[in-house]
């Protein structure tokens, strides 16, 4: 299958460019709710409720001030800006190589395309995830920033220390991407058979919710062990199995939800404006692309 060069890199520009505006615009929609969310993840003995997150970030605001809501977020935007780049471009040549919906409806492809984006985006981009994590959870005195992060644990624990839950999330990735991916764009194509035109943007505000809450309930216990491999709160080193049984064990079934609540707030919320957000940027400058291009 050959393509011409003048035509792929425009559009793979537009879309690492549209990728990373939806991934920061998204991913700062909810940065006091991911912060809130990281602490009781990693927490053995704090018990996760509603109540208690929205008293986590009171008291936090009271204590700490407006902006430590948002510790981390630099972290969190040196991650999601190029992981959400390379995941958006990824998808849209994995929908060109697999022929995705091309003529005909392929809802395999459609999950298959979805799910190597996020395996693609994840694998590039998970030592900056696991210093997002141990900034979010950190004391002022701990770390300078986000840079301070990398370099501490590199030089304390190893080059492998900030891959540590790349298995479980990998894991968890693949059909977290694949099921989000693929939900949305399919219920754009129903829109589009049913109405005859693309949906505006209070639908595909809902349509990326839908596919953000259908794919985090999926997969969330695997985002526990993440969280807790990356901030090396892990007895005796275990593997994925064997943590997620121990927790269950030890802290409770419910302990591998726990912040699931506070996701399916964020989650949505994150995923809709993401893809909203890229659906309507991407072919602006993909059309900005080419017309510089020629």
């Amino acid at each position: 299958m050959h393509e011409d060069s003048k035509k792929v890199v425009p559009c793979v520009l537009a879309s690492l460019s549209a990728g990373a505006v939806s991934g920061a615009l998204a991913k700062t929609t909810i940065a006091p709710l991911d912060r809130t969310k990281i602490n009781f993840q990693v927490s053995r003995t704090r018990r996760y409720s509603f109540k208690a997150a929205l008293k986590f970030i009171r008291a936090t605001y009271q204590t700490e001030g407006f902006v430590a809501l948002y510790r981390g977020n630099s972290a969190t935007l040196a991650r999601v800006i190029p992981y959400a780049a390379f995941q958006f471009a990824a998808h849209e040549r994995f929908k060109y190589l697999l022929s995705v919906d091309h003529g005909e409806k392929t809802p395999v492809k459609r999950l298959l395309a979805g799910s190597l984006a996020g395996f693609v985006a994840t694998s590039l981009t998970y030592p900056l995830d696991t210093a997002k994590a141990r900034l979010s959870i950190s004391k002022k005195s701990e770390y300078s920033g986000f840079v301070d992060v990398i370099v501490k644990s590199y030089r304390t624990e190893g080059s492998l220390a900030l891959y540590r839950g790349i298995w479980p999330t990998l894991a968890g990735v693949i059909p977290y991407a694949g099921a989000s991916f693929y939900t949305f764009e399919t219920l754009k194509l129903m829109y589009k058979e049913e109405f005859g035109s693309a949906p505006s943007a209070p639908y595909l505000l809902i349509f990326g919710a839908t596919a953000g809450l259908i794919g985090q309930s999926c997969t969330y216990p695997l985002d526990i062990v993440r969280r807790r491999m990356q901030t090396g709160r892990v007895p005796n080193g275990m593997g994925v199995l064997a943590l997620l049984s121990h927790i269950a064990r030890e802290e409770g079934i419910r302990s591998l939800y726990k912040g699931l609540s506070m996701n399916w707030l964020k989650g949505p919320i994150s995923v809709g404006v993401s893809f909203t957000t890229y659906h309507f940027t991407f072919p602006y400058l993909s059309t900005f692309s080419r017309t510089k291009s020629n």
